[in-house]
């Protein structure tokens, strides 16, 4: 079983000729709104491929977290242990989209920042009884640090998605099994500009594997050894969800496949999340990315 602990957001994407500057308007297109954050991103994307899934976190008492939980559901995630906020609003976020399909995001945390140490003591044992443990930083930093203490050391595999970037010098770095930034939140972690320099200095730090995401330069895991697997060429229209593909999509590879296939896998679905709008709606399902992955390979995936 996959646990996802994580923000859940409802966003509202605009379509914009391209990015505002500050202090700049720019004419808005279409205006949608879509369920969102990257913990339920995450969740949504495990589960359209499969996997089994539960996810832990905080929404409103409000449409936006009902509206939510019902997506969630739909997709067969379990969400039992969502607690409902009665004092924040469901998390907020609002998203530009440009021509390019690249996006600019500002995001309300609400219910996401009471996701404490005393709800996660709530759900501990759930949690610890995970075959894979996704996290992201969307939550308070102080609660993962809590939970990552609280964790036998070696199950669940923690996997971590440091977006967005923060200083991580106060937590248990020793308990993250895969950390897996992107080109920039790598950069911002450790100040180095080089890919393999800074993931070994994470490693250094006490990290056991980093994956950085690099776009459509692919994907690179660097830890007791180094794999590069080249990105799948698409059309992109919205990068907004592809991140969360990968990680829903490696979190259920990793353990079943090698280390290059989980990520060939990962970057198949992330590729794919970009070729349609919004976050969850664009999150592919499990025959999407075998087809895909079986034109480029040959590979059997059943």
């Amino acid at each position: 079983m996959i646990a996802v602990l994580g923000s859940a957001n409802m966003d509202l994407v605009m379509e914009v000729e391209r990015i505002p500057r500050p202090g700049e308007t720019v004419l808005g297109r279409r205006v949608q709104r879509y369920p969102g954050g990257k913990g339920a991103n995450q969740a949504a994307a495990a589960a359209r491929l499969g996997e089994e899934v539960a996810f832990f976190g905080k929404v409103g008492r409000d449409a936006f977290g009902e509206e939510i939980l019902d997506h969630l559901r739909r997709d067969g995630i379990d969400v039992r242990a969502v607690e409902r906020d009665a004092e924040r609003p469901t998390g907020l976020a609002g998203i530009w989209v440009d021509e390019a399909g690249e996006n600019a995001i500002a995001c309300a945390s609400g219910a996401n920042a009471s996701v404490d140490a005393n709800y996660v003591d709530r759900v501990l044992d759930r949690l610890r009884a995970a075959d894979v443990l996704l996290l992201q930083f969307e939550i308070p930093l102080e609660t993962i640090a809590h939970l990552l203490r609280a964790l036998p050391s070696e199950r669940p595999t923690v996997i971590v998605d440091p977006a967005p970037a923060r200083e991580i010098s106060a937590l248990p770095l020793e308990r993250i099994d895969v950390l897996t930034p992107n080109r920039s939140e790598l950069q911002l972690l450790t100040g180095e500009p080089d890919v393999h320099a800074a993931a070994r200095a994470l490693l250094d730090r006490g990290v056991r594997a980093v994956l950085c995401k690099l776009g459509d330069q692919g994907a690179c895991w660097v830890g007791d050894e180094t794999v590069c697997v080249g990105a799948v060429p698409v059309q992109t229209v919205d990068t907004t969800a592809a991140g969360d593909a990968f990680n829903g999509a490696l979190a259920g590879a990793l353990g079943r496949r090698s280390i290059e296939g989980a990520i060939r896998w990962a970057n198949v679905a992330g590729a794919l999340a970009t070729t349609r709008r919004g976050a969850q709606p664009s999150l592919p399902r499990r025959a999407a990315v075998e087809r895909v992955l079986r034109q480029m390979t040959g590979e059997d995936c059943t």
